[in-house]
């Protein structure tokens, strides 16, 4: 083999060795991502079985990696636990696309057997729809415990999720949340990580979810299009009796049926509220925005034994006359062992 002959060989297994290399990087880095084909769209979203490619064998099915950044925590057009806590600093992670689905969370009670806390209680808190003479009498009167109720059953012992595998996955506590992700050797967001990633770098980042030419900067503007058009699951009407269904979702919607955010993330608002593992504090601001509660709160929550904690994005029941917590900054308290019909979750990991 003449010298010409053999640099020429050797030139060329290199140039394929690290073109395999760039190949096998790049696919490490860029998971099975749920086919834009089916997400995204009212319709075709029903057909999404509710597992990524791979899953769970690949541990970042399904998940976007989200660069380190710098964005504002809060917002100035919500309310007063939303004050803006400054610029503040996010490093780099990955975030599940869409929230965990009854198919995900049925296959981790499948291969672990765990029992979440709702099924041990016997029943979990449900949205039902109250009657006028209800409503005069008690407050929330929409809410109701019902016995039976489960993230299998999540209306009661004759409902199923066995047709809704696509829907996020309720009536699930913190701690459920937590045993999932675990499992999978992700965690929960933070507050912090979840309102980056749904903010995704939008200079107006409180309404990254909606049609920026047409909002009307306050927190009581509804996601929706230049035509009036929802661009996610919320509640169109006079809450809790009356729902006009514009969105044509009466109550939870399959994952990924409206656009993603910039990023490439479904539901980040509307749907379903989404844990966080942070615990609520009052607002951003230490000071607790001028509330001595809330600032004794965050001195002595020893005092405070039920734990509340902060969920993200509101959910298919936020109204424009009731919650308007349908923005990337909107957030509120939630028992941390309270399983209800509108609190899901999406996990995250972090490279070693």
């Amino acid at each position: 083999m003449s010298k010409k002959t053999f640099y020429t060989l050797a030139i060329a297994t290199l140039v394929i060795g690290l073109g395999t290399f760039i190949v096998w990087r790049w696919d490490a880095r860029t998971p099975h991502l749920i086919p834009q084909e089916i997400l995204g769209d009212i319709q075709l979203c029903k057909l999404y079985q509710g597992t990524p490619e791979g899953w769970p064998q690949d541990k970042q099915a399904g998940m976007v990696n989200i660069h380190a950044g710098e964005f504002q925590f809060g917002s100035t057009h919500g309310y007063p636990d939303e004050k803006p806590f400054g610029k503040t600093t996010v490093k780099e992670f990955w975030i599940d696309q869409t929230e965990v689905t009854n198919a995900q969370f049925q296959a981790f009670v499948k291969a672990t057997g765990y029992v979440t806390e709702v099924e041990q209680e016997g029943g979990g808190a449900i949205f039902i729809i109250p009657t006028e003479k209800e409503l005069a009498e008690r407050p929330n009167a929409w809410w109701k415990y019902v016995k039976g109720a489960s993230w299998h059953a999540p209306e009661g012992v004759n409902s199923t999720i066995n047709t809704r595998l696509n829907e996020p996955v309720v009536l699930v506590t913190q701690r459920d949340a937590s045993r999932y992700a675990e499992w999978l050797g992700h965690e929960l967001p933070t507050e912090q990580e979840w309102e980056y990633a749904a903010k995704a770098n939008v200079e107006d980042d409180d309404f990254a979810h909606a049609d920026l030419e047409h909002h009307h900067q306050d927190m009581h503007h509804q996601p929706e299009d230049t035509q009036g058009t929802p661009t996610a699951n919320f509640w169109q009407g006079d809450f809790p009796l009356h729902n006009e269904n514009t969105d044509h979702f009466a109550g939870r919607a399959s994952v990924g049926c409206f656009k993603p955010n910039p990023w490439g993330l479904y539901d980040m608002i509307g749907n379903v509220w989404e844990w966080t593992r942070d615990a609520y504090r009052g607002g951003h601001q230490p000071h607790g925005n001028g509330d001595p509660l809330v600032s004794l709160k965050a001195e002595h929550m020893s005092l405070f034994p039920q734990a509340q904690m902060v969920v993200k994005g509101g959910s298919y029941l936020c109204a424009a006359n009731y919650c308007s917590r349908y923005r990337a900054s909107a957030r509120q308290p939630q028992e941390a062992n309270l399983g209800t019909g509108h609190v899901g979750f999406r996990t995250v990991w972090h490279e070693p």
